[in-house]
């Protein structure tokens, strides 16, 4: 099979919301998630990120600063980061001296990605931020306070972030809505798309930022990412039945009924109605499942479409062998 030439012109990472596995413990799902990133170093992946979620039995992202420490350290080349941290959850200064430690630790491999949604239900919102009340210019106002902690001119304010201040911490604006486009391209900032879970605005987002990008000190011209869902296989048959484990989580999500990331079983006949069948593959439109022949031409026409400059693939699977042999399938797409 011939490598198509559009996939070879563009970085390829992973993104890892650190899954529980049905019938396995959350410190194994830890686990798991630094053997994918020392899996996806080998192969050659650009970057490890790593998304903040709180209050779900499926995913043990919550500490995602303490997480990204235990990949840096078990790895030496790959770029390791958040996709992202809920910049909402946090006081700025607080997230630039976290990513402050972690870049004196791991210089030049630590990304910060910065999203505004909770993260959360609502509840949990209210105990993770208190009676904080958050207004539409709060989150604009408070990157700009963490660009300030990370200034060199900061050294003279009565606040400083130590470690943090003069240091150079690549940052990425993260979304799934327009919001975060038009600001990334106002700031001249590289923009993540979550296309994975929330593909509506994927167009409308991307054409704002490419056309509003107004270039910075950090970045020239528009550099965009879309994250998607890849599942490889040997087959697509094989590759359809890995995939039944993200749709019984997508099912999880649309009910309120969440639990751990569940085996692969035969068909989802009988699990989902048609009306939920509907709404969870609508909700993953840019899902990429099959061999490397059928996926190679899905991805480089969804590439081809967006023209992004960078692909983030999250990878819902509940074998930790079969998810990296996917990874290695996906790997030989980009060489």
């Amino acid at each position: 099979m011939s490598t198509p030439s559009t996939l070879q012109h563009i970085k390829y990472s992973v993104l890892d919301l650190v899954p529980v596995l049905q019938g396995k413990s959350q410190q194994q799902a830890m686990h798991n998630a630094l053997s994918l990133a020392q899996h996806a170093e080998r192969l050659g992946f650009y970057r490890f990120w790593i998304s903040e979620h709180h209050n779900m039995d499926s995913l043990v992202s919550s500490a995602t600063v303490v997480l990204l420490g235990y990949i840096a350290e078990n790895t030496s080349k790959i770029r390791v980061g958040s996709g992202g941290i809920m910049l909402p959850n946090h006081a700025p200064l607080v997230v630039a001296e976290q990513f402050g430690t972690l870049e004196t630790l791991y210089p030049n491999r630590i990304d910060l990605g910065i999203g505004r949604a909770p993260g959360t239900d609502q509840r949990t919102t209210l105990a993770l931020r208190r009676d904080k009340q958050e207004s539409v210019q709060d989150f604009p106002n408070h990157l700009i306070e963490l660009q300030q902690y990370f200034s060199e001119d900061n050294f003279s304010e009565a606040v400083r972030a130590i470690p943090g201040e003069g240091l150079d911490i690549p940052m990425y604006l993260l979304g799934s809505s327009t919001f975060s486009a038009k600001l990334a391209a106002q700031k001249g900032w590289p923009y993540a798309f979550a296309s994975h879970f929330a593909p509506a605005q994927l167009f409308n987002a991307l054409h704002i930022y490419n056309n509003e990008f107004q270039p910075s000190a950090v970045l020239q011209s528009p550099y965009a990412f879309a994250c998607v869902n890849v599942i490889l296989a040997d087959t697509d048959e094989e590759a359809h039945k890995l995939a039944t484990s993200l749709y019984q989580l997508a099912m999880g999500i649309i009910t309120n009924t969440r639990r751990p990331l569940q085996p692969p079983i035969p068909t989802m006949e009988g699990i989902w109605n048609l009306p939920q069948k509907e709404m969870i593959l609508s909700m993953l439109q840019y899902t990429f499942i099959g061999s490397k022949t059928t996926v190679a031409k899905q991805l480089e026409d969804f590439v081809l479409q967006t023209r992004v400059q960078e692909l983030i693939v999250v990878s819902h699977i509940y074998d930790l062998e079969a998810r990296k042999h996917s990874y290695t399938l996906l790997s030989e797409l980009f060489k």
